[in-house]
Parts: structure tokens; sequence; C-alpha cells
């Protein structure tokens, strides 16, 4: 019996509450349509930034150098879903062993005015076939 009285009080409080923010809900005027169209538009703003800074940001594409000339690199993946890419050199690129035909390479590029421009080439080193039999 004891605990059924302590939670009267409680109960109570709990009632005053929910009526409280209840009134304040009702009594508060609904937000003005530019108010939400201003918000929307920060949060298209950030997104919009966002989607600026990935495409600023540093891909990469590993597959194998199939032409080189002074002004680009392409470079082919291979497999079930073959892919190409053509990559425009940067002046400043940097490059990790020697880029040849047929090396097996990781490209390091940004979209650039829709084309794809290599920073940096990172040669990968050619795999000893595998030891057969015993």
């Amino acid at each position: 019996m004891r605990q059924g009285r302590a939670c009267v009080p409680s109960r109570a409080l709990l009632a005053a509450i929910v009526a409280t923010s209840a009134t304040l809900l009702i009594a508060a005027p609904p937000a003005a349509p530019a108010a939400r169209s201003a918000a929307g538009s920060t949060n298209s703003q950030s997104s919009g930034s966002t989607s600026a800074r990935a495409k600023n940001s540093l891909r990469q594409f590993t597959g194998y150098v199939t032409a080189i000339d002074k002004s680009s690199l392409t470079v082919e993946k291979r497999g079930k879903k073959p892919r190409t890419i053509v990559f425009a050199k940067d002046p400043e690129m940097r490059t990790t062993g020697d880029v040849e035909k047929d090396a097996r390479v990781t490209v390091y590029y940004r979209e650039d005015g829709g084309r794809a421009v290599a920073h940096r080439v990172v040669v990968k080193a050619a795999t000893a076939p595998a030891k057969g039999g015993k």
C-alpha cells in the first residue's frame, strides 16, 4: 500500500507536464512557409557542398595500362564488367614505379570539367605465378 501512495504524486506531476506541453503545442503558431523554405535551402546548400566536395576529392581506379602518351593515360579494368577510363595527366602528376604498357596501376584522380585528371599513379608489383604440384 505504501508504494501506491508514492505513485500518486509522480502521476500528478506527469499529468501536469503533459497538459502544459499540449497547451504550448496548441498555442504555438505554425511555422511560416518562408521560414520552412529558408530552412530547406540551407539543407540543400549543405548537401550541395557535400556533393561538390565528393566531386573534388581524390578517387581511385585500379587496372592495367593499355595506352600511354604525353598527355593521357588509358587504364582498363578487366573481369566480368570490364571498364576503360582515359585519364588526362596533371602537370604535377606523381608516379611511384615505372608506368608502362600492361603494368597494373592504381590511378588517383579527380573529376574536372567532365574529365578524369590523374594526380598520382602507383604501379603495383608484378605477382609471381603460383607454384603448382608437389
